[in-house]
């Protein structure tokens, strides 16, 4: 008996048959006893459908109009599979982000979650009524429908998971947990048990692509439990393991020392720029990004070369490569301003993020990196480090490479492929 919010991505909301298949998971899991939300994405396809028509109407299209097309499509499939779960016997209703509501602030097409009222909801659930909500939405302060970016329905799940108070919420998937590594790039990658909110906010900043990387810090913050399942399993069996992401508290002392590095991570949306001959004075570096910030362009990797005798210097960050265009425009229009010779881009790089809290407590982590790096020729173009995470910017064509011989060295191979 458990109050559980399940969310389920585009794929598995990818058409009829995956609709009937989630309305029989979810009716397994309610039989059982426990009180039931379900969070729903867009059929796999959709939103990337939907937000062609919007460039197609208008290249500078309303942020605000954007939102009203792109919220339709986990609007559909939040009706459908309460009309599927009805048919199949299951008590359940739509509630769409106003009807809640799920209110929300800042920006059209980026909005953050602030608040949700949830008595009404209580009240169906707890007469045994499954709640279908659709992920992805709110409502701004003038009532009009808002979107939370690519990726936020998981962070509406766990909105809704932390506002009533939930016992748990899984995120099913087409993966059935988190692993050591992308295991279509290293088959001997291992599905993890338990990760910590920290390495799992980590992996999932630096590119693995299991979490949107808000709705971690979002469980980090209610504390929230979140469990990675796959939904392409069977749904009435009870004992396949996901991943369970919980507090450091949760996982055992000895499982924490055991585990040096908990995985390795790539990501191929970088791209590298380089600000040349830039004064080396007060307030410099801040005419730089402080315009990308107001921008809302998010700055990764940053490198200042120190050069004392010119009195100059070149700054290199560097953004996501969608924002690549956007930022150089940014800055050339400042350049003045900024006083820079030039800017040079390079697109064709990728991240690479070694991610473990034991980091912490063992020296080398950072060195055993660069040095299997260098073993197979592999030049590092920037570094960045937090206390639990050490990232390299390579060449993109070296990436598969470099997660391979990373995931060795660091001892994290099965013993036999995965499944």
């Amino acid at each position: 008996m458990a109050r559980i919010v399940m969310k389920f991505g585009g794929t598995s909301m990818a058409g009829m048959e995956r609709i009937r298949n989630v309305a029989a998971r979810v009716k397994h899991v309610v039989a059982q006893g426990n009180e039931v939300a379900v969070v729903v994405s867009a059929m796999a396809g959709e939103t990337d459908r939907l937000v062609g028509f919007c460039r197609e109407a208008s290249p500078l299209y309303d942020p605000a109009e954007y939102d009203v097309v792109v919220a339709a499509g986990e609007q559909i499939t939040s009706g459908l599979l309460a009309m599927t779960l009805k048919a199949m016997g299951v008590d359940a209703r739509s509630w769409l982000g106003w009807q809640l509501p799920i209110r929300t602030v800042e920006a059209h097409a980026k909005a953050r979650v602030e608040s949700m009222e949830t008595g009404a909801l209580l009240a169906a659930m707890g007469a045994g009524q499954v709640a279908v909500i659709p992920g992805f939405q709110g409502q701004m302060e003038d009532g009009r429908v808002s979107t939370l970016g690519r990726g936020g329905s998981d962070t509406s799940a766990v909105a809704v998971a932390a506002a009533i108070k939930a016992d748990r919420c899984d995120i099913y998937t087409d993966v059935d947990g988190v692993y050591t590594t992308d295991p279509r790039i290293v088959a001997r990658a291992r599905k993890l048990h338990m990760v910590t909110y920290e390495e799992m906010l980590e992996l999932a900043s630096v590119g693995a692509k299991v979490l949107q990387t808000r709705s971690v810090g979002l469980a980090m913050k209610e504390g929230v439990r979140v469990q990675v399942l796959s939904s392409f399993d069977d749904p009435t069996q009870d004992d396949l393991p996901g991943t369970l992401i919980v507090s450091e508290e949760e996982i055992e002392d000895n499982e924490m020392e055991r585990q040096l590095i908990t995985g390795i991570a790539h990501d191929k949306n970088e791209a590298k720029i380089i600000v040349t001959r830039v004064p080396d004075k007060p307030g410099a570096v801040a005419n730089i990004f402080g315009p990308l910030a107001d921008a809302s362009i998010n700055v990764d990797m940053i490198i200042q070369n120190d050069s004392k005798d010119m009195e100059e210097t070149d700054v290199t960050f560097t953004v996501p490569r969608a924002d690549l265009a956007r930022s150089v425009d940014i800055l050339e229009a400042r350049k003045d301003s900024i006083g820079f010779r030039r800017i040079i881009t390079d697109s064709e790089v990728a991240k690479i993020s070694v991610v473990g809290v034991g980091m912490r407590s063992h020296a080398g982590v950072a060195a055993l990196m660069f040095k299997t790096l260098a073993d197979r020729g592999i030049n590092i173009e920037a570094i960045s480090t937090s206390e639990i995470k050490v990232s390299v910017l390579i060449d993109e064509d070296e990436t598969e490479l470099a997660v391979r011989v990373l995931h060795t060295a660091y001892g994290l191979d099965a013993d036999a492929p995965a499944a």
